[in-house]
């Protein structure tokens, strides 16, 4: 065992065997390294570089890939790769913050319709009517009616993907409500605040930490799409998703335009998915002998 291997296990004695567990497939390993060269790229490379990525040059407009432009230039001479980087924290930014509100609600919607009885049916029911909805078609309404800005763009995006979050907490909490530990915390008197904060929610984590990824991956390609149908982020904001809308009439004479920022979408969207395939194989018991 390295030096640094010795002190994080006996700093944090089961942070090396979940790790391994975690990474034990390649696939994960893989997809966990892709997502971090992106995030550190989006974090890093700006501060290190004042270039402007909306920084337009007609003379060098639709150039193909070349030792200037790794990966081209747009209709507008912008370099693509620059405007790739830049775009990531706007992208990944309307990803996390998608998981993060659609989590937080849909935790709480869920708890709350599968604890109390009361608060079953009225919730479930407005739960089943906003999924009654595709994630496109609800998106672009809430949209349309919010208006377009990169907030109210994270906005529909939370409200879409919150009734996936409480469908699956509210079944958790289903099972977790009759479970032995609970009847005793109520026999012991007590409180029900305390029950859900001590005994519902630390149970809930296997389910909620897969939600977060895959939400993650939906929340941009979402955004893609709602950009590609021109309802999404405004166009002076370089997410990839803008890209590809704004280069779609010029995709048969420079065909690098779409494909770059399609590219980053993809790997990033399927290396979130692989990801959180690795979360919930390490998380289900079921599943841990296989792993």
């Amino acid at each position: 065992m390295s030096p640094d291997a010795g002190f994080l296990n006996r700093r944090f004695p089961l942070m090396l065997p979940v790790l391994r567990r975690l990474f034990a497939r390649k696939v994960v390993l893989m997809a966990a390294l892709m997502l971090s060269l992106v995030v550190v790229v989006a974090t890093v490379y700006p501060w290190l570089s004042d270039a402007d990525p909306n920084a337009i040059n007609v003379s060098e407009r639709l150039f193909a890939p070349s030792s200037a432009h790794w990966a081209g230039t747009d209709e507008l001479g912008r370099d693509v790769l620059l405007r790739i980087v830049y775009g990531a924290r706007y992208s990944l930014l309307i990803g996390f913050v998608t998981a993060a509100g659609a989590v937080l609600l849909g935790t709480l919607m869920g708890v709350l319709a599968g604890f109390f009885r009361r608060l079953d049916a009225p919730l479930m029911r407005v739960v089943d009517a906003m999924m009654s909805f595709p994630d496109i078609l609800l998106g672009i309404a809430l949209v349309s009616i919010l208006g377009v800005s990169l907030w109210n763009v994270m906005l529909a995006l939370v409200i879409v993907y919150t009734p996936r979050v409480a469908r699956v907490v509210r079944a958790a909490t289903l099972v977790l409500r009759e479970l032995l530990f609970v009847d005793a915390a109520r026999a012991l008197g007590v409180r029900t605040p305390l029950i859900l904060w001590s005994h519902i929610l630390p149970n809930l984590m296997s389910p909620v930490l897969v939600q977060v990824t895959f939400i993650f991956a939906y929340a941009i390609l979402a955004e893609a799409g709602l950009s590609f149908l021109g309802v999404g982020v405004p166009p002076d904001i370089p997410t990839w998703g803008t890209m590809i809308a704004g280069s779609l009439e010029y995709s048969d004479r420079a065909f690098w335009t779409i494909l770059s920022p399609g590219l980053a979408i993809v790997l990033t969207a399927v290396s979130l998915q692989m990801l959180g395939d690795g979360v919930r194989d390490l998380l289900d018991p079921k599943l841990k002998k296989a792993v």
